[in-house]
């Protein structure tokens, strides 16, 4: 990876300490958030990037990577305060916070409780309640139809890191295979002497789901900092006709967000592809240099990822 040194740095929090990899020394905090069974690695293209002019903070949540055994609770709430620790322990707010996946659900949650340490949001495929996959009876059927194999590996072990690999370059979304994909694969294991297993724990991926979904009562709510959301083209299969968010539903349930598309990625490469991660730099540069109650719209290009105002 070029740009600025990589580090990892432990940041206290509820029950220990919460693990997380930081890019760059000076300039605005990013504190960026992963989904639901990932890791900080999911941001190790956006780093280098955005720690040329920015601290950039990329979190392990609670339950996943090396912050995997810090205890319950779980859940978005939880989530939001260890976010408030990592803000105030970079020397606080406001902060830009980017958020993939449920990460998005975390750093809107993160503005709502501690809105004094937040000043902007940048969603990238994630934030807004997703609706219940058809004929799902339990969370656990509803994530295991929208992720699929990949929250099954949960509950795998595997003999060697190799066979871990295997695993994700079998996923269509990762057809691209990078170094930054190997990267992100290997972090996901955990040696266990005799075997490997993935890092982020069950009871964890379990406990958040609910709260990703529109479930009944849910209504749509406005977020208190300005906001941008980035939604992939594709779908977590790379799927061109199946894209996690359809067109206007991050608007619709977050009155207000700004909202464009990714053309040419699907829901891992939004942030995993070089085009992905550098049309959520240009997000990020042009979010922070706005002033407050713009609004965005539009589409965001492959070829040219920048923020077509409206």
């Amino acid at each position: 990876m070029s740009g600025p040194a990589y580090r990892r740095e432990r940041i206290p929090v509820r029950g220990g300490a919460l693990r997380a990899g930081v890019w760059g020394e000076r300039g605005p905090l990013v504190v960026a958030a992963h989904g639901i069974t990932s890791s900080h690695l999911a941001w190790t293209l956006l780093g280098p990037d955005l720690g040329r002019d920015h601290r950039f903070v990329a979190v392990d949540l609670r339950g996943r990577g090396g912050s995997r055994d810090l205890p319950e609770p779980y859940g978005m709430a939880a989530h939001a305060d260890d976010l408030a620790a990592v803000i105030e322990h970079y020397g606080g707010g406001p902060a830009l916070l980017a958020g993939h996946s449920m990460g998005g659900f975390v750093v809107a949650e993160t503005a709502r409780r501690h809105r004094d340490l937040v000043g902007r949001l940048v969603l990238v495929d994630g934030g807004a309640p997703l609706p219940l996959p058809v004929g799902a009876g339990t969370v656990r059927e509803a994530i295991e139809r929208t992720v699929g194999p990949i929250v099954a590996r949960l509950e795998r072990t595997f003999a060697t890191r190799e066979e871990g690999r295997d695993l994700w370059r079998a996923h269509p979304a990762f057809a691209e295979w990078t170094g930054a994909c190997a990267a992100y694969a290997d972090y996901d294991l955990v040696d266990l002497g005799d075997r490997f297993e993935a890092a982020c724990r069950m009871e964890a991926a379990l406990a958040d789901a609910p709260e990703v979904y529109a479930l009944p009562g849910a209504v749509p709510e406005p977020l208190p900092v300005p906001a941008v959301f980035l939604r992939a083209a594709r779908g977590m299969l790379d799927e061109p006709d199946l894209p996690l968010y359809s067109p206007g539903r991050a608007t619709e349930w977050l009155p207000g967000v700004a909202e464009s598309t990714v053309e040419g990625v699907n829901h891992y490469t939004i942030t995993l592809s070089p085009r992905g991660s550098a049309a959520v730099a240009t997000a990020v540069r042009a979010l922070a240099h706005r002033p407050a109650g713009f609004r965005t719209a539009g589409r965001v290009s492959s070829a040219a990822p920048v923020m077509k105002k409206t």
